[in-house]
C-alpha cells in the first residue's frame, strides 16, 4: 500500500467504522465501456455525433440524465422531458440486455472480498450512484450481494447529480433512519469513489472519501481524495480511520469559517 505520501503525525482518534457508502460504476463494476457505447447510440438516435473525448468530462461520476442533457445542449439541442425519458429508457433496456447476457460480470478485483470483510465486521453498506436503480439492482443481484446493501440511492431518484452532495446526504440519512441504535455520524462513515465529481460530492457531504485508481491514475486521485489506493483490498482501515476523522474535522472547520 502506498503510505509514503501520507504524513503519520495525526494523533490517533478512537472511533469505529459503522458505514461504507460505495459509488457503483468504476468502483464495483467496470462497465464504463458499456455506458460509453450506449451513450453514443443515444446521441445517434437524436442524429447527433458522439465525441469520445467528452465522455470522461460529462458522463463519469454523473447521472445519465445529466450527461445526456449536457451533451445534447453542447450540440444546440434542447430536449423535452418526454424525449429525455425515452432516451434513458432505451439506454437502460440495452444495458440490462447486455448485463443479463454476460456469464461473468466485469467486477473489479477484490470488491466481493471487501464487501464480505465489511459485512462480517458489522458495517452497514449503501450504494450512491448516478446509475439507474434498475441497473444497480440487476448487477448487485447477479453478483449475489444485494442483501449486503441496506440502502441504494440511484441517479433516477435524486434531483442533482454529483458533484452535488444530495445523493450521499440522502444515503447517509437512510442509514441513520434504518439503524438509529448506531447513532451514525459522518465520522463513522467512509465513501469509496473513483471520479472527481464523486470525490467532490463526498467532501461536500462532510464524509471522508477513498479514491480507488480504477478510472484515473493514482497520482492524480491522491491530490483530492482523503486516501488513495489501487484496489479496495489495499485499504488498511485501522490506519485509515484516524486520518479520515482529521480530514472531516478540517473540512467542517473550513466550512464553518466560510459560513461565519
Amino acid at each position: 500500500m502506498r503510505l509514503a505520501a501520507l504524513t503519520l503525525h495525526f494523533c490517533l482518534i478512537s472511533m469505529t467504522l459503522k458505514a461504507v457508502l460505495f459509488d457503483f460504476n468504476g468502483v464495483i463494476i467496470n462497465d464504463e465501456p458499456i455506458h460509453e457505447r450506449l451513450l453514443e447510440e443515444a446521441l445517434l438516435s437524436e442524429n447527433l455525433r458522439f465525441n469520445p473525448e467528452e465522455f470522461q468530462q460529462y458522463s463519469l461520476g454523473r447521472s445519465d440524465r445529466s450527461a445526456i442533457v449536457d451533451l445534447c445542449s453542447l450540440r444546440g439541442r434542447v430536449l423535452t422531458e418526454s424525449v429525455i425519458q425515452a432516451i434513458m429508457k432505451r439506454k437502460l433496456q440495452a444495458y440490462q440486455t447486455q448485463i443479463q447476457s454476460m456469464d461473468e460480470l466485469p467486477i473489479y478485483e477484490g470488491v466481493l472480498e471487501f464487501i464480505e470483510i465489511l459485512r462480517s465486521a458489522g458495517c452497514k453498506l449503501a450504494v450512491v450512484s448516478g446509475a439507474m436503480r434498475a441497473e444497480i439492482e440487476l448487477v448487485l443481484t447477479k453478483m449475489g450481494v444485494r442483501d449486503c446493501f441496506s440502502a441504494i440511492v440511484a441517479g433516477d431518484e435524486i434531483r442533482s447529480s454529483k458533484p452535488d452532495p444530495e445523493g450521499y446526504l440522502l444515503g447517509f440519512k437512510q442509514l441513520q433512519e434504518q439503524f438509529p441504535e448506531l447513532e451514525l455520524a459522518v465520522e463513522n462513515c467512509l465513501i469509496i469513489e473513483d471520479s472527481f465529481p464523486g470525490i467532490q460530492a463526498a467532501k461536500a457531504a462532510g464524509i471522508g472519501v477513498v479514491g480507488v485508481a480504477n478510472t484515473y491514475p493514482f497520482h492524480i486521485l491522491h491530490r483530492v481524495a482523503t486516501w488513495t489506493v489501487d484496489s479496495v483490498l489495499d485499504l488498511d482501515l485501522e490506519r485509515l480511520l484516524p486520518i479520515v476523522a482529521v480530514d472531516v474535522e478540517e473540512t467542517s472547520a473550513s466550512i464553518d469559517s466560510t459560513v461565519g
